[in-house]
């Protein structure tokens, strides 16, 4: 039997779902076209996703959340493995995938998940009063995790891991103090890794002076922001997007929400974002209700991860943050991106399952 949140949260990722699955295929059918000769390419690999995400949204719904909190350091090691896997010819592709015959995987998606597993257990018994014991160890993960993401590159999901942990040690009960100090220390770091990489650092620029910079670094925000403003009130109508003919890089990606907001239109554009956070909201929701501590920080973290992944991309897409790389939740085109997000979904169903019992 379903309890009424769960119903509430299984129609929300329903409706996200078939959104984004029709978003996939109307932003990347002209370049699907011209990769595979086919207009459903990419849409059969996020098909793809989506049962690999169906599957981890039943094991994370139906299991026990202890399970799979106590299997937590062996899901960390394996994305460790796997995200050195892709830095190694042969098996890794662009850096950060890994090659499985027609698909590819991302390992350091799945290491959301595997993170958010580990931080809810260790931080449940937390001596946030001795720094070497309560905040050093999940900081060295973090060192750790850091070093391979940005060596990928891959600062956005590098800059989300740390937000998780910071986030996840801040409501398990560190001292804002501390974590603002350990913030602080790091920007210096920040600050060397956008100078080893121009690239972050001509992203930072544009974002500041976009319009200097249209034609280089600031190329795609300014043709999202034009599609965006295109679509006027009511869109264009599906399927009738111009940026994704080639305009607008990464149309069916990172920038799909440029295509939503020219073939939807404001109102179908607010639609979506009132879906997901109709999403975040209920797994907070869930997390007031849950029967355990761990529960509360598995459902808090998830909702969390969710959250901010949103905001960025949203932010990213309308010109108010810089280009980070981040996915939109459901939305964007990625197999290993889905099927996370609906991996978080079902850790909050079992939370919510587990309250219900």
């Amino acid at each position: 039997m379903v309890g009424k949140i769960e119903g509430r949260l299984l129609l929300v990722t329903i409706a996200l779902l078939v959104v984004g699955l029709i978003f996939v295929y109307s932003a990347s059918f002209p370049l699907a076209l011209r990769l595979f000769g086919e207009e459903t390419g990419f849409l059969k690999r996020q098909l793809f996703g989506c049962l690999l995400g169906g599957v981890l949204l039943g094991a994370f719904w139906f299991g026990d959340y202890w399970f799979w909190t106590r299997l937590s350091p062996l899901l960390l090691a394996g994305v460790l493995g796997g995200v050195i896997l892709t830095q190694l010819p042969g098996i890794g592709v662009g850096g950060r995938w890994i090659s499985l015959g027609p698909f590819s995987l991302q390992p350091s998606e799945f290491g959301k998940i595997a993170l958010l597993l580990y931080l809810a257990r260790s931080l449940l018994r937390g001596d946030f009063d001795d720094f070497r014991r309560g905040l050093l160890p999940h900081l060295a993960l973090l060192g750790i995790f850091g070093g391979l993401l940005l060596a990928q590159p891959d600062f956005g999901m590098f800059l989300l891991y740390g937000a998780l942990t910071f986030f996840m040690l801040w409501v398990a009960g560190a001292r804002t103090r501390d974590i603002l100090g350990v913030v602080a220390a790091g920007l210096p770091l920040m600050g060397i890794a956008l100078v080893l990489a121009p690239y972050r650092l001509g992203r930072i620029l544009a974002f500041l002076n976009p319009e200097s910079f249209r034609h280089s670094y600031g190329y795609q925000v300014y043709q999202s922001l034009l599609a965006i403003g295109s679509g006027g009130i009511f869109g264009r109508g599906l399927g009738a997007s111009r940026a994704k003919l080639f305009y607008l890089p990464s149309a069916h990606n990172d920038f799909i929400f440029a295509v939503v907001g020219e073939e939807a239109g404001l109102i179908g554009s607010l639609t979506l974002i009132f879906l997901l956070v109709a999403l975040v909201a209920l797994g907070y929701r869930i997390s007031r209700d849950a029967r355990d501590d761990l529960g509360t920080l598995l459902a808090l973290g998830a909702s969390f991860i969710l959250g901010f992944q949103t905001l960025l991309n949203l932010g990213v897409v309308v010109g108010v943050f810089p280009v980070t790389g981040l996915t939109l939740p459901f939305i964007s085109y990625g197999g290993s991106s889905l099927a996370v997000s609906l991996g978080l979904v079902g850790i909050l169903l079992g939370v919510a399952r587990e309250a219900e019992r």
